[in-house]
Parts: C-alpha cells; sequence; structure tokens
C-alpha cells in the first residue's frame, strides 16, 4: 500500500486534570484518567472516525502511552468496531495498535507545586515563549520537538513497507499535535506560539494528494491573534453602538483612559526582591584597569622591572597561606615544621666557586641555593614512615640506609653484647646506639646467651642470625 492516504491527529478526551489542575499535586500526569464526559467525548469520536473512513480502509494507531490517551483509544475503537446499529466493517483483531513513548505528552516535572506557583509559572511562559521555556524538572516545547523529529523520521520510514495500513491514526496530546504538525509543514517559532490549542478530540486531517503525494492539512488553525482581532472587533463595535445611544460621552471616556494608571509590566529573571549575591564574595571592578596598566608597562620597556607595591594583577594577589595538617602530639617537638629555616652565609654563597666533575668551574648564585634548599626533602631520622614512603609500618625497624661499615660495626656490636652476657638494664647507651625496640617496647629477646669462650666468628654469626630473623629483618 505504501504510504496512507490519510493521517489523523486526536487530542485525548478531557481528562481529570483539565477538570481540576489541583490534581497534579497528588497524582503523576501520566496516570490522569478520563472523567464521565471525557469517555463519552472518546466514544463520539469512534463514531466520527467510522463515518470518514471506506469500508477497504485500514488502520493503525499509535498512542501515547500517557493513561488518559489510552483510554481515548478504547473508546474510540468501542464505536468503532461495534455492530450498533449497525455492523462494522473494522475488526478490532484487523487493526495495530502501538504504544510510542515520543508521542507523550511535555514533561511538566513532577509533582507539580501550588496552584498559585503553577499561576505565576503559565504567565512567566506566556512573557518568554511557549516554545523556548523550559518547566523547572521537565521540558520546554522544543525538547519535546527534537523527540516528535525522531518519530516523524521513523513513520516516514516505515510508509515505505508495501502492507502498510491506509490510514494511520495518531492518539496524542495537545501540544504534542501542534509540534507535530510544526515539524511536518516547518511552521516558524512565531507561528508555532501564536497557534491556540486543539480541543479535546479533535481530528487534525492531513490528506495525501494524488498528484504530488504530499500531505495536505485540511484544518484551519486557529490562532491568538485571530481571536484579539475578532474580541477588538466586537469591542469597537460595542463602543460605537454605546456611544450612538448616549450621545456627548466620547470624550469622557476618551479623557478616562487617557487618566488610567498604566499596568507595571511584571519582572521575572533577576532579583526581583533585591539582589544579596555580592555579600559573600568580591567582585574584581578593577580587573580592566590591571591589565591595561600591565599593557602599558610592556610597551614601555618595563615589563622586566621590579613590580611596584599596586603595579600589576600579580603584585596585587595575596600569597598562598601554607597549609599545616592537624597535630595530635602534645609535645611537637619532633615535628619537621617546627624546625628554624637553614641559616644562609650569603656573603660566602656568593664567593664560592663550585667546580663540576670533570673539572669546570661553575658559579652557583644564592638564589640557586635557596631554591635548591627548599626543594630538597628534610630526612628524619625520628619519623618512621616505611620503606615506602607512604606511612605504612612496613621497614620500622630501619631508620635510614646504612653503608657497609654501619653494618659490620652494628653486627660487632652484637657480637659484644653476646658475649658479655649484657642485659637490657645495664648495656652501655653507646654501644647500643642502633638498637630499636619492637611495637610493643620490649627489647630483643638476646639475654639468655652468655659467652663461654667462643670464637669471634661464631658470635659474628649469631649474631648475623638474630640480625637477619624476624625481629631484626626489614624485609
Amino acid at each position: 500500500m505504501g504510504r496512507p492516504r490519510l493521517i489523523i491527529l486526536i487530542r485525548h478526551a478531557q481528562s481529570e486534570g483539565n477538570k481540576n489542575r489541583e490534581i497534579h499535586q497528588t497524582i503523576p500526569d501520566h496516570r490522569v484518567k478520563l472523567t464521565p464526559e471525557g469517555w463519552q467525548q472518546a466514544r463520539d469520536a469512534g463514531r466520527r472516525l467510522r463515518s470518514m473512513l471506506r469500508p477497504d480502509d485500514t488502520l493503525q494507531f499509535y498512542t501515547s502511552p500517557y493513561r488518559r490517551t489510552r483510554e481515548t483509544t478504547e473508546g474510540i475503537l468501542e464505536t468503532l468496531t461495534s455492530d450498533d446499529p449497525d455492523p462494522s466493517p473494522f475488526k478490532r483483531v484487523n487493526m495495530k495498535v502501538y504504544e510510542e513513548p515520543r508521542l507523550r505528552e511535555q514533561d511538566f516535572g513532577n509533582f507539580q507545586p501550588c496552584s498559585a506557583e503553577m499561576e505565576r509559572m503559565w504567565q512567566e511562559r506566556a512573557d518568554y515563549g511557549h516554545f523556548f521555556y523550559r518547566i523547572p524538572n521537565g521540558e520546554s516545547a522544543a525538547d519535546a520537538y527534537d523527540r516528535v523529529s525522531g518519530f516523524n523520521e521513523s513513520l516516514w520510514r516505515q510508509f515505505g513497507d508495501d502492507d502498510f495500513p491506509s490510514v494511520c491514526v495518531l492518539v496524542t496530546h495537545g501540544l504534542m499535535s501542534r509540534v507535530f504538525l510544526m515539524k511536518w509543514y516547518h511552521f516558524s517559532v512565531e507561528y508555532f506560539e501564536d497557534l491556540r490549542n486543539v480541543n479535546h478530540c479533535e481530528f487534525l486531517i492531513m490528506e495525501k494528494q494524488k498528484d504530488s503525494g504530499k500531505y495536505d492539512l485540511k484544518n484551519k488553525l486557529r490562532t491568538w491573534s485571530e481571536l484579539r482581532r475578532e474580541r477588538a472587533a466586537i469591542k469597537a463595535k460595542e463602543e460605537d453602538k454605546g456611544l450612538t445611544d448616549v450621545g456627548k460621552e466620547k470624550e469622557p471616556n476618551k479623557l478616562e483612559r487617557q487618566n488610567s494608571t498604566p499596568v507595571a509590566p511584571r519582572k521575572w529573571g533577576g532579583c526581583p526582591q533585591g539582589c544579596n549575591h555580592g555579600k559573600n564574595f568580591k567582585i574584581r571592578r578593577d580587573l580592566a584597569e590591571l591589565r591595561q596598566h600591565d599593557e602599558n608597562s610592556t610597551k614601555n620597556g618595563f615589563a622586566h622591572a621590579a613590580p611596584e607595591l599596586n603595579g600589576t594583577i600579580a603584585s596585587r594577589r595575596i600569597p598562598a597561606k601554607k597549609v599545616q595538617g592537624p597535630n595530635n602530639s602534645e609535645d611537637d617537638s619532633d615535628d619537621p615544621r617546627s624546625r628554624p629555616a637553614p641559616h644562609i652565609d650569603v656573603t660566602k654563597a656568593q664567593e664560592e666557586v663550585v667546580s663540576s666533575p670533570d673539572g669546570t668551574p661553575s658559579f652557583i648564585t644564592i638564589d640557586d641555593r635557596l631554591r635548591n634548599a627548599l626543594k630538597t626533602p628534610q630526612k628524619s631520622t625520628f619519623l618512621h614512615i616505611g620503606r615506602d614512603f607512604g606511612g605504612t609500618y612496613s621497614g620500622h625497624a630501619s631508620e635510614e640506609e646504612f653503608s657497609e661499615n654501619d653494618a659490620r660495626e652494628r653486627l660487632a656490636a652484637k657480637a659484644a653484647r653476646v658475649r658479655n652476657g649484657e642485659r637490657m638494664n645495664g648495656r652501655d647507651p653507646s654501644a647500643t646506639r642502633h638498637a630499636h625496640a619492637n611495637k610493643l617496647g620490649d627489647a630483643p629477646n638476646n639475654s639468655d646467651q652468655g659467652s663461654d669462650g667462643d670464637n669471634e666468628a661464631e658470635d659474628l654469626d649469631k649474631a648475623e642470625k638474630e640480625d637477619r630473623s624476624i625481629r631484626g629483618s626489614v624485609y
């Protein structure tokens, strides 16, 4: 069959939300059902659709997944396929009905606020523009246009099927019907905003032309500009009739209109109640002046000169504060941050000549020395940060890297303690300079070993074995 001969857009019947808008404060929009009057409108729409169709027509329905549109579709199908009063040529089993989420209503947010806030929102939308105004937590008509555009493209591709029905019915919402036509016929934004809403169960009929294959809209869409012209004409006619009856009341009425107080325009953007957003931060009003000062200084050749007190932007920046972490220790004498800065003899540093390994003399200025002194990390002999420098307890028994001679001295000291049978309470502090306590603060268990006249090699082996044990190993 190819393209259908008719595309019919139907707005849903009257719902409880159309009768009482406050219902949206407690019931989600997609769950709002039809009123009894709305069910009657849907059944009447089915009878009108039946009178428009040919007996050999085939139908395919696309409906929004909202409850009110699905119930409208059920009401239409009820009378369309009914055999009362005459047998219907259209059977329910021969029709295809699809729920299309892209035809859903414009999203007005979740549960709507009070009626006063909703009224304020509608007035704001009227002043801002219906097409681009985005509902808080919802959509704008432009957002709905995007998804309807995708549906139109999908529908157009389905028209290429040979078995596509001859009549395509879209049961949707008022705004979505206008957006659908806007996309199909390339309406402008101004014309879309001038369109009035579609009545409940009103048919928008698009009929295919045999010669061109294009679809012509058979309806005359209602616009707000036309309504205003009609009301203005009626009002002018009534005024002319009243002036004719009264006689000389024309001038007083004119003066009364001139002396009437003008209505102040509503203000939506900005801060209607007064702005106080600038109290928490400082506005850099002199930024342009500072930039101009920098440009002038560069042009005059003072770019490399010492900055004045209030000369450039960089000179006016507040210096960064050094952030210091909390110190839970009562005695902060071991805190590296409490150390005084290293004393540097500036005169001596400038006069010294440092030679490189290849013998080439190089002069190191005081700026380089200060810079390197700040970058060089200070090693602490009393902070055990772990061998991975990550604050773990691994390597807690190792104070620092030591040379081979230090290791031999350490082994010899342990061997002397083994030979002499030293105890923890009576040992020489100078001989145990490198001794460490374990996590519980207990001394190494080496007090049971005495001197039986063994040679020094055996003592060294025992000391080395103990050093490589769990208590002495750092691996």
